[in-house]
């Protein structure tokens, strides 16, 4: 049990530092959920809107995984897209999954303005090509997002893309005027204060020991326990110790790391120079780098995939030249804070959703994309405990294998993978 969170930009300039209490005591509720990242607090928020009495449970802080340390970027759609979906699952799931695409940052947007969260919330973001070939790749990305309603697009040449982001490393880029980016762990704290606005419970470090299924669920932790009505399982990477009921979760996906890191607070002048709209950026790469401006004008970069945790140090000599290859101007800048945190792939990179039983829910496995899926998946799960549960459908029909090789063999199938991609990214195909 760790109450603290990892040293990072964001753990440095959170809203809210005190930690809330552990369950200590026996509580009923019509919900418990387990895990307060995104996933567990959007589905809560959504529950207690709807007059659910809910409660979260978290093993360490809220916002303490992904949900807290990812690049904080709101981009849309699913780690595979609308056109794989079509090819592999047909045009009614596409279809269906497509009208959904967009709706996590209308979600993260109505949620900040309702409740006023003060999580630095900024319009637009654009995906850069570094070859000819992912130009047009961006050429048909535009095309199929505008089939499924996303008239919020611009396509960009090289000269163009020079306007809004201060290198001279792409061929081009697509500006999603609908995309943006937000302080994830603020945004999740703020969200943590909406819930219990709404007089929902969360307690942190209360990691779960095990579910007692049934009619009448019980979740227990090291000191306490929940009876409840329904389970909402959201610990996604950070699934542990739930005695026998959350392996055949653990199979389906693995955990795996992204690495960040920031720079010292920049002059107006040189946030002017890299980012002149401050729109947040991701490249077309297969292992991407992503990169924005902080509220405060730090430049927050990430790239690359990692199995296992690793020093700040050592962060910072794999992204730092990632960033300088982009903006060698900062060659001479101080890097302030590194640090890395787990995000869940499945096999075929497509969220997990489904029921254990009749009454335990469950969403995982985003890769990549969580900071708009997590919140779509709340509503979703919210309206299928509510009785409408046609959209959960569509996401629980889609199949869910298990990594070649089970959990031993999962990590260097994978670690293979990002070699190979890694080639393709340097090789240009």
């Amino acid at each position: 049990m760790n109450s603290a969170y990892p040293a990072s930009y964001y753990a440095a300039s959170a809203n809210r530092k005190t930690e809330r209490p552990a369950l200590n005591e026996h509580l009923t509720a019509d919900v418990c959920v387990i895990g307060a990242g995104f996933t567990g607090l959007s589905t809560a928020l959504h529950l207690a809107e709807r007059g659910f009495s809910v409660v979260v449970l978290e093993g360490s802080r809220v916002g303490f995984g992904a949900s807290g340390r990812n690049g904080g970027q709101i981009v849309h759609s699913y780690s595979r897209d609308m056109d794989f979906i079509e090819r592999h699952y047909g045009t009614e799931t596409a279809k269906a999954m497509g009208d959904m695409a967009f709706e996590g940052g209308r979600i993260i947007r109505r949620l900040v303005k309702q409740y006023d969260i003060q999580c630095d919330l900024k319009d637009g973001g654009i995906f850069a090509s570094c070859n000819k070939k992912q130009f047009r790749g961006l050429v048909d990305h535009k095309n199929l997002w505008e089939k499924y309603g996303n008239d919020q697009l611009v396509l960009l040449d090289e000269k163009e893309v020079q306007n809004y982001i201060g290198t001279e490393r792409y061929t081009g880029g697509l500006l999603d005027k609908s995309g943006g980016h937000i302080h994830p762990l603020n945004l999740a704290l703020g969200e943590a204060d909406a819930i219990e606005s709404l007089g929902g419970k969360i307690f942190e470090n209360s990691p779960v020991t095990h579910v007692q299924q049934g009619e009448k669920p019980v979740v227990s932790t090291p000191q306490g326990q929940v009876t409840c009505n329904y389970v909402m399982v959201a610990g996604n990477a950070y699934l542990n110790g739930i005695g026998d009921l959350l392996p055949k979760l653990t199979q389906k996906s693995m955990p795996c790391g992204t690495q960040v890191i920031t720079t010292e607070p920049l002059s107006e002048e040189l946030q002017r120079q890299l980012l002149p709209q401050d729109y947040c950026v991701e490249d077309s790469n297969y292992l991407l780098d992503y990169y924005r401006l902080s509220g405060e004008g730090r430049l927050i970069y990430g790239g690359g995939v990692t199995y296992g945790a690793r020093e700040p140090g050592k962060i910072e000599s794999l992204i730092r030249p990632k960033m300088l290859k982009t903006f060698p101007q900062l060659k001479d800048v101080k890097i302030d804070y590194a640090w890395t945190g787990n995000f869940l792939l499945t096999l075929m990179r497509l969220p997990q959703f489904g029921r254990i039983g009749s009454n335990i829910y469950y969403a995982q496995g985003y890769s990549g994309h969580g900071v708009t899926s997590t919140h779509l998946a709340g509503d979703v799960i919210a309206s299928a405990i509510e009785g409408q549960a046609n959209r959960f459908d569509v996401f629980a029909s889609l199949p869910q294998y298990p990594f070649p090789g089970g959990r031993l063999l999962r990590v260097p199938y994978t670690a293979i993978g990002a070699v190979y991609y890694d080639l393709r990214d340097k090789l240009g195909i």
